[in-house]
């Protein structure tokens, strides 16, 4: 660290992230709302939620060596820049009776493609926030996450009552502020971290960093195994998000208002759900608490939709997924800074990222492709039968029984960390938790393995 230690880069971190993630729900309710709205077809809908994410797995496999090229700090600011550009050019080239279809697609994919290693560079700085604040790992990924789910639910509900009263267009235009914003809180609240500088020379081998990064992921066979876990789980995520969901909102239950309430049930529950894994989590065994909850917060939601027309009994389906989804993150962060040595930690994550994401631009297409060759009712239960066989893996295959013992490598935290269950480790976190999802769609958080839809 240089001149500033403390609290006071972990909460600048927090308030950035909290800015983004609340323009992050704005574009999840807005974007597929504004894409049914000026296209009435689920397929194109999808194969804008394509354009947003695909270029997202681009940047994330190749974003590790350049975040620690350029610096975490410097890529955050710059991504989210470019982002606020893209994002609000939509609804000013709407309103100018110029944005073609084509235009729409493309910007998203502008968005997609810088989004990604700012989400996943903020992310890689909580190790060090949280040590600069004498705070255990596990702690800091806990209130990481909940601030951001927090700030979910306030931008779902915010979104829903903004497209009833004012359009989709003021949406965008918003979420296009949060960028800036949260681009000037890192410029103020990291310019003395030394974290946040570059790490690499510019003249080191980037092939070579870049299979360093996939040839630790593939060396573990837990790390593996969530990635191939989560990568299925996030595409069937970005189908629900992007398609699924807002056209049963519009078909069936009444509107934005109502989509909106939906992701802000969700959010929130998820929210109550973290803070309860970060008063109590650590006591439990994180491979039958990480089955569980996700088996909860998976299959149910799509089969109460697919035979339910009533936002009631969704959302209460909804908030008893999100509780379920609130403490998955947590665990999946402090087992992956467990086991990622400090120097390697940008371009792990990047490669992890692109690997969760893989299947997330096919997620909207293949959604929408089976609402207009079947029906809702059809696409709801294809999607919510292969997320239940992908959640029973924890519970199947050995690997995963290694989520029970932390390693001997990875981050340094403070005082009062250790593993939940199994033997101790002196050198790492306990029970942990990025981005982010995944934001679902149309653009999925890139930080360390996170189920989109949670």
């Amino acid at each position: 660290m240089k001149a500033q230690a403390g609290r006071g880069p972990l909460a600048s971190v927090l308030a950035a992230n909290a800015v983004s993630i609340t323009g992050n729900s704005l574009t999840l309710v807005g974007v597929p709302w504004f894409a049914l709205e000026t296209t009435g077809s689920p397929a194109k809908a999808g194969l804008v939620a394509f354009c947003a994410t695909l270029p997202v797995v681009v940047s994330a496999i190749a974003g590790g060596p350049v975040i620690d090229r350029i610096g975490r700090r410097r890529v955050s600011i710059g991504s989210d820049l470019v982002c606020a550009l893209a994002v609000a050019a939509i609804p000013l080239l709407h309103y100018a009776g110029v944005l073609a279809f084509w235009m729409l697609c493309a910007l998203m994919a502008v968005t997609g493609l810088f989004h990604a290693p700012g989400e996943t560079a903020r992310a890689v700085l909580i190790p060090d926030l949280a040590k600069a604040a004498g705070t255990p790992l596990s702690r800091a990924a806990s209130l990481f996450d909940a601030v951001s789910r927090g700030a979910r639910m306030a931008g779902a509900a915010l979104a829903g009552l903004l497209i009833a009263f004012t359009g989709a267009e003021a949406v965008l235009l918003l979420d296009a502020a949060t960028f800036g914003g949260s681009a000037l809180l890192i410029l103020a609240g990291l310019r003395s971290l030394s974290a946040g500088d570059p790490r690499q020379s510019p003249r080191s081998p980037y092939r070579a960093e870049l299979r360093e990064g996939c040839a630790f992921l593939l060396r573990s066979r837990l790390l593996l195994a969530i990635v191939l876990m989560v990568m299925l789980t996030n595409g069937l995520d970005q189908g629900w998000n992007a398609v699924l969901l807002p056209v049963h909102a519009k078909e069936n239950l009444g509107g934005a208002g109502h989509l909106g309430l939906l992701v802000a049930v969700m959010a929130g529950c998820a929210l109550l759900g973290a803070l309860l894994y970060g008063a109590v989590g650590h006591r439990f065994p994180r491979r039958a608490l990480f089955t569980v909850a996700f088996l909860l917060a998976g299959m149910p939601r799509f089969v109460v939709a697919a035979f339910t027309d009533g936002t009631a009994p969704l959302a209460a389906t909804m908030a008893v997924a999100g509780l379920g989804a609130g403490m998955l993150n947590p665990i999946l962060t402090t087992i992956i800074f467990e086991r990622i040595p400090d120097e390697l930690r940008s371009r792990v994550t990047g490669v992890t990222t692109a690997g969760v994401l893989l299947t997330s631009p096919l997620g909207g297409l293949a959604a929408g492709y089976l609402v207009e060759r079947t029906d809702l009712t059809a696409a709801l239960l294809a999607l919510g039968g292969l997320y239940f066989a992908a959640t029973l893996a924890p519970a199947v295959f050995p690997s995963w029984r290694d989520m029970d013992t932390a390693p001997a490598t990875g981050h340094k935290a403070g005082p009062g960390t250790g593993t939940g269950t199994g033997p101790r480790n002196p050198e790492g976190p306990e029970d942990l938790n990025r981005r982010e999802p995944s934001r679902p769609s149309p653009e999925p958080e890139a930080s360390p393995p996170h189920p989109s839809g949670s």
